[in-house]
């Protein structure tokens, strides 16, 4: 019985890990270019010095979500691309319950790990198909789908759509 339990019990252990995809550190690869966004924290899945840094090219690797939104800062709606941020902390196995998010300028909100969520805000790295210079929010923009429910349409929504994105610390 109790070498049932065990084999049972490894079975699981090894499917939770299977289930996960096996992450590692080894599994983010080195940035090849310009960082630009570095994750520290609570997280699994790192890629130099307990961080994970991510270029351009790493960020457009993971699975991309497009959504169209106006804002409180553009002219009409427009198009957003990026990684939607609950694959995200999925992707470095973030185990917090916020996200502390800061910008180039420091400016910095805290974004609680709940809003994480299928249909939720996007990482983007493109509007309207192209790439965000900083100048236009860029080069990341953690935004939101306004126009997808007026929960959204919140003060406290608004603030955690932090653009220039560059660091984000899980906590």
């Amino acid at each position: 019985m109790l070498r049932q339990h065990l084999a049972l019990a490894s079975a699981f252990l090894l499917a939770l890990i299977l289930g996960l995809g096996g992450a590692t550190a080894d599994d983010l690869p080195a940035p090849e270019s310009d960082i630009v966004l570095t994750v520290t924290g609570a997280i699994v899945v790192t890629n130099k010095d307990g961080a994970a840094v991510f270029d351009m090219d790493m960020l457009k690797a993971l699975p991309a979500t497009t959504f169209e939104t106006s804002t409180i800062w553009t002219d009409g709606v427009n198009e957003y691309t990026g990684v939607a941020l609950d694959d995200f902390l999925a992707a470095v196995g973030a185990k917090g319950d916020n996200v502390n998010a800061i910008a180039l300028n420091d400016y910095a909100v805290d974004i609680p790990a709940s809003d994480a969520v299928k249909g939720g805000p996007i990482i983007a790295y493109e509007m309207d198909g192209e790439v965000m210079s900083v100048r236009d929010k860029g080069p990341l923009w953690l935004i939101y789908p306004f126009d997808s429910s007026t929960d959204y349409r919140k003060e406290t929504i608004y603030a955690r759509a932090i653009w220039q994105l560059d660091r984000l610390k899980i906590e």
